[in-house]
């Protein structure tokens, strides 16, 4: 399961056509989607609540490569995140991201005429939610959603990603088996009712890194990755992983 999460990320350029490029150059950071004009209390809260992800971080002790003990781990250093007020910031089904800027929308356009057939067959689920790469396509931010119980089987509607497992354990689902963990953290958001917890992974693996982090909400799994060579991960490591960590499920 890792492993297919993984491909869902990956580095080379995006063979899609930009078919929102025009509508996504021609908005301005401050300007608002169509999506933004129909505010709700529960969107109020977490928007304003948003921020507070970056002074309410919950750190546990990060996984080494082996995933060792948290108890014997060293305490993590402080996580550095760029201030991402400025960016467009894109919402999806039940999602919103900030995208670093000159980045291009690759998300694929909604299907309108799927799931009409005659003979009464499902729709296909969009590969991504929302999908935008650096202008020559080397990096990459990515949303995924998943059904929960694809991920783990239960019968019960997750509610938040711990249900999934403690922050090791759910490493088994999102962080493929051959990947070097370098980092891996709990941050907890306060929202309306309470506190929601949001899993963050930083691994590396075949000459690629990636910024991974996860949320649960209503019985979905929402999936942000960042993604770079190797090559330019120190480069742009900032810009990256504050691109994942702007997830907000709504």
């Amino acid at each position: 399961m890792a492993i297919l999460l993984h491909s869902l990320f990956p580095l080379h350029p995006p063979n899609l056509k930009p078919q929102n490029l025009k509508r996504y150059k021609s908005l301005s950071p401050l300007e608002p989607s169509a999506a933004l004009k129909v505010p709700t209390f529960r969107r109020d809260v977490v928007l304003r609540t948003a921020s507070l992800c970056f002074v309410s971080f919950v750190f546990q002790n990060p996984l080494l490569e082996s995933l060792a003990d948290p108890s014997k781990s060293p305490k993590p250093a402080r996580l550095a995140i760029a201030n991402t007020n400025s960016w467009f910031q894109y919402f999806g089904d039940g999602f919103s991201i900030r995208v670093p800027p000159q980045f291009i929308d690759f998300t694929e356009p909604e299907d309108y005429s799927a799931g009409l057939s005659l003979y009464g067959d499902k729709a296909k689920p969009k590969t991504f939610a929302a999908r935008f790469a650096s202008p020559d396509g080397s990096e990459v931010v990515s949303v995924v959603i998943r059904p929960s119980n694809s991920l783990k089987i239960t019968f019960l509607e997750a509610k938040d990603i711990s249900e999934l497992g403690s922050l090791k354990e759910a490493a088994r689902i999102f962080v493929p088996g051959a990947a070097t963990i370098f980092s891996a953290r709990t941050i907890k958001v306060k929202e309306e009712e309470g506190f929601r917890n949001y899993y963050l992974y930083e691994f590396g693996r075949d000459e690629e890194r990636i910024a991974l982090v996860a949320a649960v909400n209503r019985g979905r799994v929402f999936i942000a990755g960042a993604a770079a060579p190797e090559s330019k991960w120190k480069e742009d490591e900032l810009k990256l992983r504050s691109a994942a960590i702007s997830l907000t499920v709504l």
